[in-house]
């Protein structure tokens, strides 16, 4: 699961798989091109991106939901 796992703090960038993950300043992420302000504590999905980020305090969680098999034939 490490490699679908990324955690982050303000002014970091990485990614996961393909997929270009960060966060640009506190309480503000991006996800394949998509942004949003997250709240300390709470959690948010990325449809495109099929990713999930979680932030507690000044960590945030990127992890890239798993590919289902019909999808991935």
């Amino acid at each position: 699961m490490a490699d679908n796992t990324l955690t982050l703090t303000a002014h970091q960038y990485g990614k996961l798989g393909l997929i270009h993950c960060g966060v640009t300043h506190s309480g503000f992420v991006a996800v394949a091109g998509d942004t949003a302000d997250i709240a300390d504590g709470q959690t948010l999905r990325f449809a495109r991106g099929g990713v999930t980020v979680t932030r507690k305090g000044e960590q945030y969680t990127f992890t890239r939901e798993a590919v289902q098999a019909s999808q991935a034939a």
